[in-house]
């Protein structure tokens, strides 16, 4: 952004001096001197108001020259640090589940789970987000990208059944933490939401809990639906040993509500960082007010107007 203003604008204000001193302070040199000098050239001399105009052209240039004009322009340099979240998305059977949607009876859990979803990763737009769905078997559906719009559609396009009808947390979360072993952001997020409990892993729970312990990713939990549907107990512990918490979700509203939450706790770090520059212009009117006087002399003496 420019902003242009005067370093020192009082200066500005000696203008009024100089129309003082023209309409009170008169030469009066010529009278004394050559008292008669008007009538020996009334007829020679040339009427103009151009001298006059050069004279007080370069008088108020010289003045805002000395008021030292400065432009001054604003840089904004923002740092964002990003972080790398993983969102586990559970694809079993169980979340054909109808009814957790009061305004949409009709929708299933896995269909909110999508909207959700989507929304929560079109809000973080400095930061790179990977999928990982999961049923019999986890996989990744989509690597760490900074493209939302292209996540949005991967998550559009996953299918109940993709991967199996039953539930298998633990290798979800053994996925999710390879593809953040990697990364080199200093701040590292998974996201698992799930409605059961898991039948199906080829992972211990001491083996899970051991990964997560040892590593520096923050682990969100969700269970959604009824808490006789997935283990609260065991969603909280695994919360615990990855430094993040743990929620339960019985509709949508809570649901997003969660996502909202999650969202505002992992905010991206932005440092603002503002470079001023000063560009003097004094050297403009300057060149113009010495030419503009020097202009007005020449016209005097040598043009005789």
């Amino acid at each position: 952004m420019n902003h242009f203003s005067f370093e020192y604008p009082w200066l500005l204000g000696l203008v009024f001096i100089f129309l003082f001193c023209a309409k009170f302070c008169k030469i009066k040199g010529r009278s004394i001197y050559f008292p008669h000098l008007d009538s020996l050239f009334l007829g020679a001399t040339k009427h103009s108001y151009l001298p006059m105009l050069l004279k007080w052209l370069g008088i108020v240039l010289a003045l805002v020259a000395l008021a030292s004009p400065i432009l001054t322009t604003e840089y904004s340099n923002s740092k964002k640090e990003g972080r790398d979240i993983v969102l586990i998305i559970d694809t079993s059977d169980s979340m054909r589940q109808q009814g957790f949607d009061v305004n949409n009876p009709l929708k299933n859990k896995f269909e909110v789970v999508q909207e959700v979803a989507s929304d929560f990763v079109a809000k973080r737009k400095n930061d790179r987000i990977g999928l990982v769905t999961f049923a019999d078997i986890a996989f990744v559906s989509s690597p760490l990208t900074f493209e939302s719009k292209f996540l949005q559609q991967i998550i559009q396009m996953q299918r109940l059944g993709i991967a199996g009808k039953r539930t298998a947390i633990n290798d979800a979360l053994v996925q999710s933490y390879s593809m953040l072993e990697n990364s080199k952001a200093k701040s590292k997020i998974a996201i698992l939401l799930t409605d059961g409990v898991d039948n199906m892993s080829q992972v211990t729970v001491e083996d899970i809990k051991s990964l997560i312990e040892k590593s520096v990713v923050k682990l969100y939990t969700i269970g959604i639906g009824s808490t006789r549907d997935y283990d609260a107990k065991y969603l909280t512990q695994i919360a615990k040993a990855g430094n993040g918490e743990a929620y339960g979700a019985r509709n949508s509203a809570m649901l997003s509500q969660i996502y909202e939450k999650i969202d505002q706790l992992e905010a991206t770090e932005i440092d603002d960082k503002k470079v001023v520059k000063h560009t003097y212009l004094f050297v403009y009117p300057l060149f113009l007010s010495v030419l503009l006087l020097l202009l007005f002399v020449y016209f005097r003496t040598m043009k005789g107007v």
